[in-house]
């Protein structure tokens, strides 16, 4: 049974080439730059919302969540999942893709570790990591269309 017939509303199966991005051709470059928008003020309040006082060190929410036993770890790496569920969304490469899983992973197995987990949630900063990359895919992609303002006019 194909996938069309199963899952109508899914359309035909894919095409078995190993295509290394995904074509988004229902995102128009003002969703993208929203999107963009909302995942950068997220990984910031995640990683460096609050600067310790006296000090040079930032750190966000990521890291004190983290003090929380379990808890706090697993809602950070929901946080985590969200950034790379959208990313996926917007069509980034398997590479990418890959990249932004590895970091959230290192983030939260080496985060569960008490006290240098921490530590580490305060340096590694995963998610601001992830907005970069998925950045730079937009960029070369030219998801987000132009970055300057065009205007045009007419003289009568």
């Amino acid at each position: 049974m194909s996938v069309s017939r199963a899952f109508p509303d899914r359309g035909p199966s894919r095409p078995s080439s190993h295509s290394t991005s995904r074509q988004v051709p229902h995102l128009d470059h003002h969703e993208v730059k929203l999107t963009l928008a909302r995942l950068d003020g997220l990984a910031r309040v995640m990683d460096s919302a609050v600067t310790i006082p006296g000090t040079k060190i930032v750190m966000g929410f990521d890291a004190l969540l983290g003090l929380v036993p379990v808890i706090g770890d697993a809602i950070s790496g929901v946080i985590s999942s969200y950034i790379i569920w959208e990313a996926r969304r917007l069509g980034v490469s398997r590479l990418v893709m890959a990249r932004m899983v590895t970091n959230s992973t290192i983030d939260a197995v080496i985060g569960s570790i008490p006290f240098a987990g921490d530590i580490f949630d305060v340096a590694y900063k995963s998610n601001l990591k992830n907005v970069a990359l998925l950045k730079r895919h937009i960029e070369k992609t030219g998801l987000a269309g132009p970055s300057t303002i065009t205007a045009s006019y007419t003289v009568e």
